[in-house]
């Protein structure tokens, strides 16, 4: 790209792009349409390439250009056209499928889908198939003629949807029936459009059936998870159930453990369809929106597309859209459940807590009643013994002559003495373990 330059006293000044600027504004020319004659034949296809799949089709497009002499696509592009033949391809890569478009050159005055899709799809079995194919459209273009109303033989009755275009230059039908051959029939009838407005309608109608298809791929998706839901919803109730009656803390713990492995199974559904579903609704917005740019006109006798769709697309849409609101709902239940039951046994914890330090606390007053009598027992006992001692000693004295007393009454008044200086040094000694405790927790 190159630099906007701005010019300023007298010399040139160039302005630095933001780097997304050309992506930016390149993206609202990243589908052209292609000029589309009177008269032509389209065969369009949709694969399914998510993952490496789209690495691997944009590597063997490249060497199927390479192989004929062509221009291959560049590594960025996700929008490419080349000629073969007569025959043009343009080729689309999205987020998780890749399109083929084939125009194949057929005669002005050929019988509507004549020939066979499926003699005229020789080129794309020229190019590796990147993966499963998800829609297949066979769309023919033809001129205005007397007999106009001739198409309707041409589908199903049934599901014939019939639709002008807002200013009536071109009528379009089809039964969104897939063929024997594998194809929805799609036919534009051109009453007097240029070549650029039949392109424009024909992208507008490829449009609709592939976003359409790839719109009702979360019906799939919803009827394999419904079964899961009801089941986790049954699960719950019976859980919630249970928690009105249990008081015990096993209880609580099991059936909080219960909740816990069904809100995993329930969030791993969720994030599994999460991006289904929200795909489903952005495809459907775009189907709704090509609907309204072509602005549709009602045929006496026809359903229009829209109004086709609605009574087809809008029940199977309303399956994802209530799955998913089961999902949230089943999630948001689940959590109220689960937090209801963690107050619970946090309650029955902190009553067995408070139990247990209340139990601890009465082995606490024990253990110090013990204690004390303990040392009143070792103050008495080492009382007697230092009594006994200091008897002997006075004794011994007194018969010497180095005591005159009577060596009764000198140990008599020894005891008092003895039993405060030994309460002293136990106290002591107690004080010192309280500390040494104290500072250690």
């Amino acid at each position: 790209m190159s630099n906007v330059v701005m010019v300023g006293e007298g010399k040139d000044s160039a302005l630095v792009p933001h780097p997304l600027r050309t992506t930016i504004l390149s993206e609202v020319h990243a589908r052209p349409f292609s000029a589309v004659p009177a008269s032509a034949r389209i065969l369009h296809f949709a694969f399914d390439t998510q993952g490496d799949r789209a690495a691997a089709d944009r590597e063997q497009l490249i060497a199927f250009c390479r192989t004929r002499g062509l221009v291959p696509p560049l590594p960025q592009d996700k929008h490419f056209r080349v000629t073969l033949g007569g025959t043009q391809l343009r080729w689309e890569q999205h987020s998780e499928f890749t399109t083929y478009t084939w125009e194949v050159p057929v005669e002005v005055k050929a019988s509507p889908f004549y020939p066979s899709a499926s003699s005229l799809a020789m080129p794309m079995r020229l190019v590796q198939q990147p993966g499963p194919v998800l829609v297949a459209v066979d769309l023919n273009v033809v001129q205005q003629s007397e007999n106009e109303n001739g198409f309707v033989s041409l589908f199903d009755q049934t599901s014939l949807a019939v639709a002008e275009s807002g200013d009536g230059a071109a009528l379009y039908a089809t039964d969104f029936k897939v063929t024997p051959e594998g194809f929805i029939r799609i036919l534009l009838i051109n009453r007097g459009m240029s070549p650029n407005r039949t392109g424009s309608m024909v992208q507008h109608l490829l449009d609709i059936e592939t976003y359409r298809t790839l719109a009702l791929l979360g019906l799939p998706e919803a009827h394999r998870l419904a079964p899961s839901i009801g089941i986790a919803e049954k699960r719950l109730g019976e859980v919630t159930e249970r928690m009105r009656r249990a008081n015990d803390l096993v209880d609580n713990n099991q059936m909080l453990n219960e909740l816990t492995a069904l809100a995993a199974d329930v969030e791993a559904g969720a994030a599994a369809s999460l991006f289904r579903f929200g795909a489903s609704k952005a495809y459907e917005e775009i189907v709704t929106q090509h609907l309204q740019t072509i602005g549709e006109r009602k045929l006496p006798g026809f359903p229009t597309w829209t109004s086709f769709l609605a009574r087809r697309m809008a029940p199977a849409l309303r399956t994802c859209v209530s799955t998913e609101a089961r999902q949230a709902n089943l999630s948001l239940r689940l959590t109220r459940a689960d937090n209801l039951l963690r107050t619970r046994v946090d309650v029955e914890l902190e009553k067995q807590n408070q139990q247990l330090l209340k139990s601890m606390n009465e082995r606490t007053r024990l253990q110090l009643r013990l204690q004390t009598t303990v040392e009143g027992l070792s103050v008495a006992a080492i009382t007697y013994y230092m009594t006994g001692l200091f008897s002997y000693l006075a004794k011994a004295a007194h018969e010497s002559g180095m005591l005159k007393f009577d060596p009764g009454y000198i140990t008599a008044a020894f005891i008092p003495l003895a039993a405060l200086a030994i309460w002293l040094t136990v106290r002591s000694i107690r004080r010192r373990h309280i500390l040494e405790r104290a500072s250690t927790d």
